[in-house]
């Protein structure tokens, strides 16, 4: 079985407005409990002992669950919560540490108060970084996730500078930044394409064009490497040191078992999506797994490489060469020895092109 586990809790206060993930609002604590003990009883149906290399709870708000059940019945080396600031509490702090979880990883998305009110998030910028402190005094090791490019929020040099001014003093370990994805099933996506058919300009006005949205990254990133976070994938930066290991397995092709209704997990020539009970694996007729070509298995381990700083080793696909060098000759990747290309900071702006044409 897979080193690395990631288990998805799909439940939620409120649907965020730029969210077209599964999620469940509004759950009764029946409903989130008898959840947990499915998850539970596959878990137990693993071999013991059972130890990973990363386990990853992610969501939805996983804190919205029980998750003393499963605590106690893994461990890793590596052992990532994702919470939300109105879950943060010293209680839940406490049992997460003393359940053997050792990083934290929680979605603030923004630092401007009418952005936060906008997406539905329910909590302020000062409630988010006195939830952060929280965090920091128990665990070392946490981050935060922000979105770039949100209408409601000024794009302007001076203001990104103003909210990003305000990390300075968080201790972060690790921050994920996402430019914002207009995705059609959302709740903004709705927004936006109302406002395109009724001519709705004022509000299309707020939209953000992709090179205010490169600015903001570029002005992040470079907030994030002054404080001594570097930018070792796309979207992730840590110290030295504090990478996500578990976000770096996926990037470096290797097998992760995903439980829970919005989990993917790939394990061997199996992918498999919304698995909730091992038994899938074992059914040929599982809608939750498909089994893919070894070929593809093959392309799809290697090409993600490249988001990484660590880059791709072309040594056994030559046929990918020729467009690596001439991405290289365009200052888009550059090449290390004789076989190693990564992605140059303006190769992370372009990454799906370039990924495109690899395959």
């Amino acid at each position: 079985m897979a080193s690395n586990l990631y288990v998805h809790f799909p439940f939620c206060r409120r649907k965020c407005t730029y969210c077209a993930l599964h999620s469940r609002c509004g759950s009764a604590q029946a409903e989130r409990n008898a959840y947990v003990r499915r998850l539970a009883a596959s878990l137990a149906d693993l071999p013991c002992p059972r130890r990973f290399r990363t386990v990853y709870f992610g969501g939805g708000s996983p804190a919205l669950c029980s998750l003393g059940p499963l605590l106690r019945l893994i461990d890793a080396d590596e052992f990532t919560v994702e919470l939300h600031p109105l879950d943060v509490c010293d209680r839940l702090l406490k049992e997460l540490r003393d359940g053997g979880v050792n990083r934290i990883s929680m979605g603030v998305q923004s630092l401007d108060d009418a952005t936060l009110a906008s997406m539905g998030r329910a909590y302020t910028a000062d409630q988010a970084e006195r939830a952060f402190a929280a965090i920091k005094e128990v665990f070392d090791n946490a981050g935060i996730d922000l979105i770039a490019g949100y209408p409601v929020e000024s794009a302007s040099p001076a203001a990104v500078a103003q909210r990003l001014a305000r990390l300075r003093g968080w201790g972060l370990a690790h921050c994920s930044v996402y430019a914002l994805q207009q995705e059609p099933d959302s709740i903004l996506g709705r927004q936006i394409s109302r406002a395109r058919k009724e001519g709705n300009d004022s509000f299309l006005a707020l939209l953000k064009t992709d090179d205010q949205v490169l600015d903001e990254i570029r002005e992040t990133a470079a907030f994030l490497e002054s404080i001594g976070l570097m930018r070792y994938e796309i979207s992730n930066y840590a110290v030295p040191g504090r990478e996500c290991l578990h976000n770096l397995a996926v990037w470096r092709g290797e097998d992760y078992l995903g439980l829970g209704e919005g989990a993917s997990g790939r394990i061997g020539l199996l992918r498999t999506q919304g698995m909730i009970s091992l038994s899938e694996l074992r059914r040929p007729d599982s809608p939750c797994v498909e089994k893919v070509d070894p070929e593809y298995d093959s392309v799809e381990r290697a090409i993600f490489r490249l988001r990484t700083r660590e880059g791709v080793d072309v040594s056994d696909r030559p046929q990918w060469r020729a467009a690596l060098e001439r991405f290289a000759a365009e200052g888009l990747v550059v090449r290390s020895g004789d076989s190693s290309y990564r992605l140059s900071a303006r190769g992370t702006e372009v990454c799906d092109s370039i990924l495109a044409e690899l395959v």
